[in-house]
């Protein structure tokens, strides 16, 4: 399907999985390898989301560099184009990202790629909300928020936030009543930053096991 053809652009968020770049945090518990792994299957299981989403069109933003052949194979299988990423830090690589999309779209929603839940009925509820609102949030359970939609991209809902932090939801709340926005909110969900986070999901909890048997 062309860009132009829904409107509606839904963009992932996604790190090449290469052992050591992602999910760092998880590192010291797991090593690079299974901490790699359990990247790996919610990269997938994100995308396979995404490619459902009904009339929609659907980007991988990697933050660098060719994607690893896996993943470049699944994202064709999939009809997912790939983009590039570009910017300082996250909030640039978010505005910017946003600014591009919404040339050609009227609704894009951005989700990163830690978060388990991302069902296909959720995020079809953003792009419902958009219908109606200036924007939409995905809230997180540790503060931070999963998914953000928007019609317009201002510079303020992305500079001067501290990455990765419990404020991240609040201070965005606020630049959002800054600007006037209306705005809704869906249910919030967990994401994958800690060891402890994976307690609550036995699938990745088993995958990041197996990975840590193979390497011994």
């Amino acid at each position: 399907m062309s860009q132009l053809a829904t409107g509606r652009r839904l963009l992932v968020f996604a790190r090449n999985p290469l052992p050591g770049r992602v999910k760092t945090r998880l590192i010291p518990s797991l090593g690079a390898v299974a901490a790699t792994a359990v990247y790996r299957q919610l990269l997938q299981d994100t995308l396979l989301s995404a490619a459902q989403v009904a009339c929609v069109d659907s980007e991988v933003w990697l933050d660098g560099g060719e994607p690893v052949p896996w993943l470049a194979d699944f994202a064709a299988a999939n009809g997912l184009a790939m983009r590039q990423q570009s910017g300082d830090d996250l909030g640039m690589r978010m505005h910017a990202a946003f600014s591009a999309s919404l040339r050609s779209a009227e609704r894009v929603v951005l989700i990163g790629s830690d978060c388990p839940d991302f069902a296909p009925a959720y995020l079809e509820a953003a792009f419902a909300a958009l219908a109606e609102q200036d924007a939409v949030l995905g809230p997180a359970i540790d503060g931070g928020y999963v998914l953000i939609g928007l019609r317009a991209a201002p510079a303020l809902l992305f500079k001067d936030i501290a990455w990765g932090t419990p404020q991240v939801l609040a201070v965005t709340r606020d630049r959002l009543c800054q600007l006037g926005w209306r705005w809704t909110e869906l249910p919030p969900r967990h994401d994958i930053d800690e060891p402890g986070d994976l307690q609550r999901f036995p699938r990745l909890a088993a995958i990041a096991e197996t990975a840590i048997v193979g390497c011994r």
